[in-house]
C-alpha cells in the first residue's frame, strides 16, 4: 500500500476539542469520507452548523479534486486573503496579474473577471480552482469552461454576499463540473480555505485534519 501523500500536521488540544464538540452537535456518519471532511472543516470554520444543510457535494468530484492538489496541479484562488489561508502549499491569485487592470478597463468588466479570464488561458487543464469572494470570477470562469477553454480538476466555488453569490453558485451546480459549492448567499473565504485544507489533510474520519 501506498503512503498517502497528504501533508502531515498535529492538531492543538483546543481544536480536538472544538471537533468533539462539533460532532456532538453535527452527525454526519451517513457522508462518506470526503464529503464529511470537508463539510465538519467548514462548518468548524464558521461556528454554525446550519451551514451543512447548504453544501452541495460530490465525493466523486472531491476525490478527483484531492488527488489533483497532492499531485501537485495549480491551485488557482480568488484572493490574497485565501493565499495567506492556505498554509500547506503554493497557490496563484490571477488579481495580482498586472494585465488584469487593463483588461478590465478595456472590457468593461471586474477586475476579478478578467483576472480569471486570464488565469484560464494560462492553466486550461487540470488545476484546481477555489472562489471564495468574488462571484463574478466564479461567472467568468463558468463561461471559459462552456467554451471548452479551460478544463478544471475541481471548482471550489463558495463566494459570499448579496449581489450575484447565490445566482454563480447555482450555475456551477447546473454545469456539471466537478465542484463543491454550496446553496445561497453564505461563503466566503474561510469556508473556502477549510475546504481546501479539508482534502490537503484529510487521512481518516476520526481527525480533526480530517
Amino acid at each position: 500500500m501506498q503512503p498517502d501523500p497528504a501533508p502531515a500536521r498535529t492538531p492543538h488540544p483546543i481544536e480536538v476539542e472544538s471537533y468533539r464538540i462539533l460532532r456532538s452537535r453535527l452527525s454526519l456518519d451517513h457522508l462518506p469520507p470526503l464529503s464529511r471532511a470537508v463539510t465538519e472543516r467548514t462548518v468548524h470554520s464558521v461556528a454554525d452548523v446550519a451551514f451543512a444543510e447548504t453544501l452541495v457535494l460530490d465525493e466523486d468530484a472531491l476525490v478527483a479534486g484531492r488527488a489533483a492538489l497532492l499531485a501537485g496541479a495549480p491551485l488557482i484562488v480568488d484572493t490574497r486573503m485565501a493565499a495567506a489561508g492556505i498554509t500547506a502549499r503554493e497557490t496563484i491569485v490571477p488579481l495580482a496579474d498586472p494585465r488584469a487592470a487593463d483588461q478590465a478597463r478595456a472590457t468593461g468588466s471586474t477586475r476579478s473577471d478578467a483576472a480569471f479570464r486570464l488565469a484560464a488561458r494560462d492553466h486550461p487543464d487540470g488545476a484546481v480552482w477555489a472562489i471564495g469572494n468574488a462571484p463574478t470570477a466564479l461567472f467568468a470562469l463558468l463561461d471559459e469552461i462552456a467554451h471548452d477553454r479551460v478544463r478544471p480538476a475541481l471548482v471550489v466555488g463558495l463566494p459570499v454576499g448579496f449581489v450575484g453569490a447565490a445566482d454563480s453558485k447555482a450555475a456551477l451546480a447546473r454545469s456539471g463540473v466537478p465542484c463543491l459549492t454550496n446553496r445561497g448567499e453564505r461563503g466566503g473565504t474561510p469556508v473556502t480555505v477549510a475546504a481546501i485544507h479539508a482534502l490537503l489533510f484529510h487521512r481518516d474520519s476520526g481527525s480533526p485534519s480530517a
